[in-house]
């Protein structure tokens, strides 16, 4: 075995782990740069290293990378005798990795390495404007001949270059849907994603023209639609996306206003239910006082009744007495004296005329407190609202919750009260996305901001999270407000701005 073959070999299969990657800047561009890799192939026949090759490629699943088929040209020629290495852009690990799909026609292929997961990109599948402005992602090789100081700096983890430019013009050739752009590249970018401004996949670099004698440079990419055609036949899942970009921003520009009108629109329904409340409690006070009125004449009159029918009693049994007729007048007297005697204690036992409340009205209205939003709110449909979110990569399918007492949601995962709002922060251990979730239950509003972090990020908030031991719903008051305090952790780790929102109004579900 060569001495070259040596040093290939072990600077790409056995890198130190005290590589550590750049961290990125929390922008769209920079958070797939976490999904862009470098692809390095080595063809070795009777121990010589016959062919060595580089460029680029992006994941579009955790274990599947796309790249342009002639840089991996040499696995064709020596089918037997070819290493492919996957680089990725974070970590301190280099994959190998083997071809299962090609396209010679539209120079794409689809490898596959094992032992990692690669935050995977997102195809843009809207219309593209002319002019629109775009980012090329990759390695380029003049970079690479500039920059590197032995053969392992080729294939260590490093952040792919960056270069903008705009989209030129759509070419078919040779049947193949091409973008014509004037971002930098140069060769090592084949491969590497053309994005737009919120991360999205336009297409992939694939060739260059050369400008002689003062002719204007440009480069071809193979287009999203040839993309998505290639990976449907190879049978591989990937994510897309039409939304158009909206930058971070303007998105919290439009929040400002969007919150506040949400706010008066759900103080609004408040007044509106309270002062229905207070004529509903008006008209029952009212007819509550009509009642014991009338339930204190009824009683007095009453009260006359058996006071004249003891009278007449009384006088009827003098009368007998005077007739001679003794024992029927001491009857007579005795009924009359008990009919008396009842009609006093009827009328002494009267009822006031002071208003018997209905129940739920017994005490007086009062403005609603923080405390109504511990109040259960039951199984609930919230429905994406798009004019007031930011997605550039996720899905936005509608959620289903279950909102229970203190915070407790779906009766599994416990929210921190921050202020009448409920918030969640969600740090997973198999992707590099941070969510901090948020739901308010005075405008039934629910909030899912999520954060694209570096490898390095993710370490740094995970280890904070491993420190919150509150994970399931709780009934002890001061576990969910140390709850609240150690999420304010992990947030004070969080870039300043979110790389995405999403934002859903719920309604009670149907029964």
């Amino acid at each position: 075995m060569t001495m070259i073959r040596r040093w290939v070999m072990m600077a790409l299969f056995v890198l130190g782990n005290a590589m550590v990657a750049t961290p990125v800047a929390a922008d769209d561009v920079a958070a797939t740069s976490r999904s862009v890799v470098r692809v390095v192939t080595i063809a070795i026949v009777d121990q010589e290293v016959v062919g060595f090759g580089h460029g680029s490629g992006f994941a579009v699943g955790p274990n599947r990378i796309v790249t342009n088929a002639h840089v991996v040209e040499l696995a064709q020629q020596y089918p037997d005798n070819v290493v492919i290495g996957v680089v990725p852009s974070e970590g301190s690990k280099s994959y190998q990795a083997r071809v299962i799909a090609i396209d010679s026609k539209r120079d794409l292929a689809l490898l596959e390495i094992v032992g990692a997961r690669i935050p995977p990109a997102t195809l843009y599948s809207g219309s593209l404007d002319d002019s629109v402005g775009l980012v090329s992602l990759g390695y380029p090789g003049n970079v690479d001949v500039a920059s590197a100081q032995s053969a392992a700096d080729y294939i260590k983890p490093l952040s792919p270059v960056r270069s903008e430019g705009s989209l030129s013009a759509t070419r078919s050739v040779s049947g193949v849907n091409v973008l014509l752009h004037t971002a930098s590249i140069s060769r090592g970018n084949s491969g590497g994603p053309v994005l737009d401004h919120c991360g999205r996949v336009l297409g992939v670099n694939s060739a260059i023209t050369r400008g002689e004698e003062g002719d204007a440079f440009f480069a071809f990419a193979i287009s999203e639609s040839e993309v998505a055609a290639f990976l449907n036949q190879a049978k591989q899942p990937f994510a897309a996306i039409g939304n158009p970009c909206m930058s971070v921003e303007a998105r919290m520009s439009a929040d400002q206003a969007a919150d506040r009108a949400a706010a008066e629109a759900a103080d609004a329904a408040r007044r509106e239910a309270a002062s229905k409340d207070q004529t509903s409690r008006e008209q029952a006070i009212e007819q509550a006082r009509a009642d014991a009125q009338r339930n204190a004449e009824n009683v007095i009159a009453i009260a006359a009744l058996l006071l004249v029918l003891g009278a007449l009693a009384v006088g009827g049994g003098g009368m007998l007495y005077q007739r001679g007729k003794q024992r029927e007048a001491i009857w007579a007297a005795s009924g009359g004296g008990v009919l008396m005697l009842a009609a006093i204690v009827v009328f002494v036992l009267r009822p006031g005329d002071k208003p018997m409340l209905p129940k739920g009205y017994e005490v007086p209205l009062a403005t609603p407190s923080a405390a109504a939003s511990e109040r259960p709110l039951g199984k609930m449909v919230c429905k994406f609202v798009p004019e007031r979110s930011r997605v550039t990569v996720s899905s936005a399918a509608d959620v289903n919750l279950d909102w229970g007492q203190d915070g407790c949601m779906n009766d599994r995962t416990q929210y921190a009260d921050d202020n009448g709002k409920w918030t969640r922060v969600l740090v997973p251990g198999d992707e590099q996305t941070v969510s901090v979730l948020e739901f308010d239950p005075a405008t039934r509003t629910y909030t899912n901001y999520r954060y694209f972090l570096s490898a390095t990020q993710m370490d740094a908030a995970r280890k904070i999270r491993a420190q919150i031991p509150l994970k399931q719903c709780s009934a002890d008051a001061e576990a969910r407000t140390q709850l609240g305090t150690q999420q304010q952790s992990v947030r004070a780790a969080l870039p300043p701005a979110y790389s995405e929102k999403l934002v859903y109004a719920c309604s009670a579900a149907a029964p």
